[in-house]
């Protein structure tokens, strides 16, 4: 049973990390080479990793994707450490209007504007964005804003995230010791009556059992001390 939990608990982590890693914004470095716009046609399968249509745009099963290319660069431990070598990187341009990840996003065509903008000449620039890139199943990371850095060996602080799982543990240690308090008020009391009501009932049964038991000793006295004829 403790093997199971401890199974549970791991998987629970991991599907937890998982999930703050694809939502929470994620800063990248990079030099934007060209701007594009493709025809996309979504399957099962990458739906879900796609944001919606366009504000004021109906949703339909194939629409057109706004795409930015970039040259990356390339970092250790989640963007914490750079290395003096590049990749190449493409983001997805989509609003999110008010749905999730809320990050209230209509401005993709500006943003569009000022990616073609930074094509043009060789300057780099802190491109924020969220989500995985996927090649096999064709799934970009959504960009949701972009800036000109002095260079590339610039070093972003990620205050938002730092930021979110600060209050978050504070949370969590909070909604704990309400917790406590509510279990130690509320629910061990019940449990302590619970278990007496289960105490008395218990030797309830076991004093009937006794009498049962002394009853059926007497027929058996009686029995024994009967002559045989």
């Amino acid at each position: 049973m403790q093997r199971f939990k401890t199974i549970v608990r791991v998987i629970s982590l991991i599907v937890a990390g998982l999930f703050f890693h694809y939502v929470l914004p994620q800063h990248d470095i990079v030099r934007v080479t060209s701007t594009e716009i493709i025809r996309t046609d979504f399957s099962p399968y990458n739906r879900i990793f796609y944001a919606q249509a366009d504000s004021g745009a109906s949703e339909q099963p194939t629409r057109d994707l706004r795409l930015i290319n970039t040259q990356k660069r390339k970092t250790f431990l989640l963007g914490f450490i750079p290395r003096d070598s590049e990749g190449v990187m493409v983001y997805r341009n989509e609003d999110t209007g008010w749905i999730w990840p809320p990050y209230f996003k209509f401005d993709s065509s500006d943003l569009q504007a000022e990616a073609a903008n930074l094509a043009r000449g060789e300057e780099w620039a802190v491109v924020t964005h969220y989500g995985w890139r996927v090649r096999w199943a064709s799934i970009y990371p959504n960009a949701v804003g972009v800036r000109t850095v002095e260079g590339p060996d610039v070093r972003i602080i990620p205050w938002f995230n730092i930021f979110f799982f600060i209050f978050m543990m504070a949370g969590l240690l909070f909604i704990r010791a309400m917790w406590r308090q509510f279990r130690e008020r509320s629910v061990d009391p019940l449990l302590d009556a619970a278990g007496d009501q289960m105490d008395e009932v218990q030797a309830g049964v076991a004093e009937r059992k006794g009498r049962i038991s002394r009853w059926l000793g007497t027929w058996r006295d009686k029995n024994k001390n009967r002559p045989i004829k």
